[in-house]
């Protein structure tokens, strides 16, 4: 027999659409620059802000490397001449205002929260995650909100988790879900603390042989169907 009691949602591209937003400081910035943003462009800094981030959620580098060497590298790659930092410093301003919001989330929040403990658990800074969530009137329905910012570790880190356990009020693995789109940082966090996990996959991304979730949903409102019925549902709900 199975019960989801605690809830724990990823936010970027789970709950805010991050990639809107992002998208939209992007495309602002470098018109700013008389730069047309390119999906070469694009394709090129995701390239390296992934690259980034992985390395951070291996812990290689500090929060802070990411934000200092992306758009420098990016600029530096297509020889422009184009202050990196100063970049930065607008794009996070502009990612601080963002809420953009995953169609349904704020729907499939408000109804889980009525019987369950929903808490936020993101990797990020955490004002810009704060700001964020208030500008989407997110803030009422988590019980509490996890920032790696804060923690001192970053998913998908032990300490990470380690850390959010601690400051649940009662909590249980077992009766807990976390639920994220990213496979190596919500997923393969969960699996390394022994918890259930689901992957929000809207855009049926190819799976990991060596990272299977516990669930694997499209929509997020087929997470009802999972947190309601009390025997474990196939892998993928869609």
């Amino acid at each position: 027999m199975k019960h989801y009691h605690f809830l724990l949602f990823d936010i970027d591209d789970t709950i805010l659409d991050f990639k809107a937003t992002e998208n939209s400081a992007l495309t602002f910035l470098f018109e700013q620059q008389g730069i047309i943003l390119t999906d070469q462009i694009k394709d090129q800094y995701e390239q390296i802000n992934q690259s980034l981030w992985q390395a951070f959620e291996r812990n290689e580098i500090d929060r802070n490397a990411i934000f200092t060497s992306r758009f420098p590298l990016l600029f530096k790659e297509l020889d422009f001449a184009v202050d990196g930092l100063v970049f930065e410093k607008n794009y996070r301003y502009l990612l601080n205002k963002g809420d953009d919001i995953i169609d349904g989330s704020l729907k499939v929040l408000k109804k889980l929260s009525l019987n369950h403990s929903i808490y936020a658990v993101t990797n990020g800074m955490s004002k810009t995650q704060y700001q964020r969530m208030e500008s989407a009137n997110l803030l009422p329905l988590f019980k509490d909100i996890f920032v790696s910012e804060d923690t001192g570790y970053q998913k998908p880190m032990q300490g990470y988790f380690d850390y959010v356990f601690e400051r649940i009020p009662n909590f249980s693995i077992q009766q807990s879900l976390i639920i994220g789109d990213s496979l190596s940082s919500d997923i393969l966090g969960g699996k390394t603390v022994g918890m259930d996990t689901c992957w929000f996959n809207p855009n049926s991304k190819p799976t990991n042989p060596s990272i299977q979730p516990t669930y694997q949903i499209k929509k997020l409102d087929q997470l009802y169907d999972i947190v309601s019925k009390k025997e474990l549902l196939p892998k993928n709900t869609f």
